[in-house]
């Protein structure tokens, strides 16, 4: 395991490095990232960024917004919390295999005396209280796994940066939702930084030896490109929401799914998936699939009984998703 030594505290060069290691380093070799963001907002692919965060109070406080590459949900950043990336070899154990990849974490906490357990789809959780968020990204034989360490965040901030949907908490309250989640720091029998923490986790978390390594000027040059050309971009971030007459919603095990959908003389004109759902292939080549049929039930299960729906929306079948698009 190669260990790729990153001190940058911007966000949207930090999310290009993950990019460059994923397509343009060393295929032959697994890497391992630990990385920390400025304050900032990171959106699942898959998200309406404009529903997801506290528009003015991430203005006010000077938030970077910013989207991945993987699915899931909406993350919040700051010095006090600590990033980590596996960019390995893809194979099918490995594929939306959360726990192979916290475990290590799992073990690490172990060690300084506090007990963490993988609690969800994509959580790890002390005492019942999230600490930890894993999304996951794949692309032909490389797959990346990220997840986020509360160790000593700003949860308010938090918590108001982030806009949290109804169904997820049962009142908006601050105070709700500031219940769920926990700092790692809260449970050490000692006071420890984060970057003392950074290196406690290096230690644990790895039976072999790491092979440190260093980017050079050029390979740093060409991460500030792919930032300068995706992550910078408003497009990127926010992008534009189709116009829409039809809106469909619904959590289903695999998470949130919601389609907008422009009918138009009883035909599908656009569609366009939100949500919080992991996705193998790329969804827009769902929604374009979709565009062109009749918006009627026979029209749509004779068109999604020939589509691998579980590679677009992981988990989620094709009679799952009949029954989110007409009911």
């Amino acid at each position: 395991m190669i260990y790729i030594r990153n001190e940058s505290t911007n966000p949207y060069f930090n999310l290009a490095l993950e990019e460059y290691v994923l397509n343009q380093m060393n295929g032959d070799h697994d890497y391992f990232l630990l990385w920390q963001n400025e304050p900032s907002i990171i959106i699942g692919k898959h998200q309406n960024t404009l529903e997801e965060i506290n528009v003015q109070f991430v203005k006010e406080n000077s938030i970077h917004v910013v989207r991945r590459l993987s699915g899931g949900g909406a993350v919040y950043h700051d010095l006090g919390n600590l990033n980590f990336t596996f960019v390995v070899k893809n194979s099918e154990s490995s594929q939306f295999n959360f726990k192979k990849f916290t475990e290590p974490v799992i073990r690490a906490l172990e060690n300084l005396g506090v007990q963490a357990e993988f609690n969800s789809r994509n959580d790890l959780t002390i005492d019942g209280k999230k600490f930890s968020g894993n999304a996951q990204y794949m692309k032909k034989e490389r797959l990346l796994h990220h997840g986020t360490l509360l160790f000593s965040s700003e949860l308010e901030q938090l918590v108001r940066a982030l806009h949290v949907a109804d169904e997820k908490i049962i009142s908006k309250g601050i105070k709700s939702i500031r219940s769920r989640v926990t700092n790692i720091s809260d449970y050490l029998g000692q006071q420890i930084s984060v970057q003392a923490f950074r290196q406690v986790l290096l230690k644990y978390m790895f039976q072999e030896e790491l092979q440190e390594y260093r980017l050079t000027e050029e390979e740093i040059e060409k991460v500030k490109k792919i930032m300068e050309k995706r992550y910078l971009t408003w497009e990127w971030n926010y992008g534009e929401s189709p116009k829409f007459n039809i809106k469909k919603e619904r959590r289903f095990e695999a998470g949130k799914v919601e389609a907008l959908l422009d009918i138009e003389g009883g035909i599908i004109r656009n569609c366009k998936f939100y949500g919080d759902f992991f996705s193998n292939g790329e969804i827009y080549d769902l929604e374009k699939k979709l565009i062109g049929i009749k918006f009627h039930e026979e029209s749509l299960k004779n068109c999604i009984e020939g589509l691998e729906v579980g590679n677009y929306l992981n988990s989620v079948s094709s009679e799952e998703l009949l029954s989110l698009l007409v009911l």
